[in-house]
């Protein structure tokens, strides 16, 4: 007898067709995929940095996990803007309970018996608050990684863009050192070309 096919593999093959930044010019265009990969990476950067200089007690491999499903919504709902999302705290709670429904959605496409090694990963509000502060700051982080390399190619839609996140990284640094020492140690380079990086 044939088993039941689960649409959860369809949810995730199609992140790369989602574009981010969607009501902007962008210089380098950015799908969901892969900004679910850069945010993973450097989730998984700063849990390590927390860790070894000061004294987590968190799993990166868990926060690089959270961070690969942390837009799984955006499959059903696109990527919207953040500009929009936050606008008004009406306009938040709404976008919230739209992405919360597709969340849950997305993990009831799993086997049952799959789901509760799931539910914390890709319904956001079961995620555990010290990883969601790591990977919403990497959030933040590779989206200003990304305009940092829209500027470079005097990309002005982004000049506002970083002007906001600027404050947003600032009030992170206040309760989270390791984004300090990722933006001392790592942030800068990420617009090197291709030739400094070969060396």
């Amino acid at each position: 007898m044939k088993k039941k096919q689960s649409t959860f593999m369809a949810w995730v093959t199609r992140m790369p067709l989602i574009k981010r930044w969607a009501l902007m010019h962008c210089f380098q265009e950015e799908n969901v995929s892969e900004h679910s990969h850069q945010v993973s990476v450097i989730a998984h950067l700063l849990t390590v940095i927390k860790n070894k200089r000061f004294g987590g007690n968190l799993s990166p491999e868990r926060a690089a996990v959270i961070a690969i499903y942390h837009e799984i919504s955006e499959t059903k709902l696109q990527d919207i803007n953040s500009k929009t999302k936050y606008h008004s705290p009406e306009f938040t709670a709404a976008f919230k309970k739209l992405e919360d429904i597709a969340e849950k959605e997305c993990l009831e496409t799993l086997p049952e018996d799959l789901r509760d090694e799931f539910a914390d990963l890709l319904v956001q509000k079961n995620v555990d608050a010290e990883y969601k502060a790591i990977v919403k700051a990497a959030d933040v982080l590779a989206a200003y990684i990304k305009t940092l390399n829209e500027l470079r190619f005097n990309n002005d839609e982004f000049v506002h863009v970083k002007e906001g996140l600027d404050g947003t990284i600032e009030k992170l640094v206040e309760t989270m050192p390791e984004v300090e020492v990722f933006m001392d140690i790592f942030c800068g380079s990420c617009t090197t070309t291709f030739d400094k990086i070969s060396g």
